[in-house]
């Protein structure tokens, strides 16, 4: 990617590292549909620099916080990412789940009854919370997967294990809960163990749009932005396009091929760079807030705060809500997905989902919009890097 004029630099550091964009959905890679392989999250620099000036902004309207009580939070939200793979491996089979509360800022541990005494003893030293919970996390998980092999109606919008609550959670959209093939769903999903039901907005749908105008790449008629640079190329939305093909810039020079995509069932691609454009480690801010680092990929726990940038809606911040979430989009099933508060719109599919400067994910799809609020879901970026064999390019 060749450019003339000078400001073009930050545009171009900024649209090969991870903005958002609109996409339109497209068919699934017949040959990609293989299961992912195991995440391996970047590891995060013991002495991480402090957050830019744009995400703590952005912290602060969507939080309502101040400086430094943003600053605060990320620094809690750091502690408790870095101690809930050990709090997991401690509790061994009593693990119930785990979750960032906001109003301690600390890591809850939720245990089952059966745990040693030496155990939650340990858990409160290393400085995380207690919850005696009915159901392990195993038995949980268990009931999703048994949930995920049958065959969800339009009127079930997604399910996963809510930790918290300690249940798989049902969600229904709002008025289809009479509907006989969603209550016959239903009623089989609580057969497979714990459920809760909940009412939401309408069904899912990922975030497409035409083409327009700003700083995305094009496959076809369709736009999109990337998630976050790795060495060799970016990752980015699967529905944005099918592997082979073609990608291009803002400025509609060629960048590279689609290497390897998968819609539905998982909703990630990756693709190469190459003909003079380069990638870096940067989360467009789009001049509204400065560009953000990325420094590694440490995945935030539920409860944590989680920020995007999009080319449409710009910065917006909300919370881990759900993990390993099943979405039921209109083009079939996705799974593994992450649900947040964070708002979107029309032309965000594809681009990035950061927690302080680790990178959590390509945004996939959602429901509302950022003027009257709505959820997202984004696919987890470990597991794009563990599926392809990536390197994530940070400083």
């Amino acid at each position: 990617m060749r450019r003339t004029r000078l400001r073009h630099v930050g545009v171009a550091a900024m649209l090969l590292i991870g903005s958002w964009a609109a996409a339109g959905t497209l068919p699934a890679s017949a040959s990609d549909t293989a299961g992912s392989a195991p995440s391996r999250p970047t590891t995060r620099p013991a002495d991480s620099a402090p957050a830019s000036a744009g995400l703590l902004k952005a912290m602060q309207r969507d939080f309502g916080l101040s400086r430094s009580e943003a600053e605060a939070r990320l620094a809690a939200e750091r502690r408790a990412a870095d101690l809930a793979p050990q709090a997991r491996k401690a509790a061994g089979s009593a693990y119930g789940g785990a979750w960032f509360d906001a109003a301690s800022g600390k890591l809850t541990v939720a245990v089952t009854a059966d745990a040693e005494v030496s155990t939650v003893r340990a858990l409160r030293s290393s400085g995380a919370a207690v919850r005696t919970v009915e159901h392990s996390e195993r038995r949980l998980d268990a009931a999703k997967s048994r949930i995920d092999r049958m065959d969800a109606p339009p009127g079930v919008s997604s399910w996963s294990v809510d930790p918290i609550a300690n249940t798989v959670v049902v969600n229904v959209v709002r008025g289809e809960g009479a509907d006989n093939d969603v209550r016959r769903f239903v009623d089989q999903a609580r057969e497979a163990g714990p459920v809760t039901v909940r009412s939401v907005p309408a069904a899912a749908r990922t975030f497409a749009a035409g083409t327009v105008g700003g700083d995305p790449y094009y496959t076809g008629n369709v736009r999109c932005s990337i998630g976050f640079s790795v060495h060799g190329g970016f990752v980015t939305a699967g529905h944005c396009g099918g592997a082979g093909a073609g990608v291009r810039g803002w400025d509609g020079s060629y960048i590279g091929n689609f290497q390897g995509s998968s819609f539905p069932e998982n909703d990630y691609a990756w693709v190469n760079v190459g003909s003079g454009w380069w990638t870096v480690p940067v989360v467009l801010g789009w001049g509204t807030v400065p560009d953000q680092l990325v420094r590694g990929s440490a995945e935030a726990p539920i409860g944590a705060s989680i920020c995007r940038s999009g080319s449409t809606t710009r910065w917006h911040c909300g919370a881990v809500l759900a993990k390993n979430e099943t979405v039921n989009y209109s083009q079939g099933a996705v799974r593994q997905m992450t649900k947040t508060s964070v708002c979107a719109e029309p032309g965000d599919s594809g681009g990035s989902f950061i927690s302080g400067d680790q990178a959590q994910g390509v945004t996939s799809g959602g429901w509302g919009n950022c003027s009257g609020g709505g959820e997202t879901w984004f696919q987890p970026v470990n597991e794009i890097l563990g599926r392809y064999g990536l390197t994530l390019h940070t400083t």
